[in-house]
């Protein structure tokens, strides 16, 4: 009863979403289930295209970032290097890919997307460079308002340090402690919310289901 309840309820609001979101240029679609992540992707995303993402738990959880290292992809993996240097290089090339996917850190009900990023190379493939970006978000993460995103992203940050292995105030508290850390991953904060002068840039998947953090 209580999934099919909640089912109900990620439908209706995924309905909203979808249709605030169309007010703003931005493209949404809604997935049930994250076992229809992959298929749709393959959809949107044609074979030997340059391919990029960032570091998410919800691409790990969807089958995504397996998709992208199946071969089909020229896909710039920074996770596939050691060096900091080459790492450093792929988050550069990153910006002149053809797809960038990642997931956000809150959604608001009007259709505003939040990021939350300590080293800044997520929100600048977000904001400029990458032809197109897919976020895959699960429904969990949307809230009512700014206010409510911001208050959400504060909540979980402890828990996305903790599983980065950080050395924050935040990993042995549990709480946000607003540092300044040289570890910090809340250094900055980024609302997109409108894409009127970039139609067809951006497609918001939103899975019905409890995904990444």
């Amino acid at each position: 009863m209580r999934n099919s309840l909640l089912n109900w309820k990620y439908e209706k609001l995924a309905g909203k979403l979808i249709e605030n979101f169309a007010k703003r240029s931005i493209e949404a679609v809604y997935l049930p289930s994250r076992e229809q992540v992959v298929p749709r992707l393959v959809e949107l995303i044609p074979a030997g295209s340059t391919v990029a993402s960032g570091g998410s738990l919800t691409l790990q959880e969807t089958g995504a970032r397996d998709l992208l290292k199946s071969g089909s992809y020229n896909y710039l993996d920074r996770e596939a290097v050691s060096d900091s240097g080459e790492r450093e290089e792929i988050l550069r090339k990153a910006l002149w890919a053809d797809f960038y996917l990642c997931s956000a850190n809150a959604i608001t009900l009007d259709g505003q997307i939040l990021l939350l990023d300590g080293n800044c190379n997520r929100v600048a493939a977000v904001l400029f460079g990458p032809k197109r970006v897919i976020l895959v978000v699960g429904m969990n993460k949307v809230v009512g308002d700014i206010d409510s995103a911001i208050e959400r992203i504060k909540f979980i940050a402890p828990m996305n340090a903790k599983r980065l292995n950080l050395h924050t105030p935040c990993t042995a508290t549990g709480f946000c402690m607003d540092c300044t850390s040289d570890e910090r991953i809340c250094g900055t904060y980024v609302t997109v919310s409108d894409s009127s002068r970039r139609k067809g840039r951006y497609t918001v998947m939103l899975v019905g289901e409890e995904l990444g953090l």
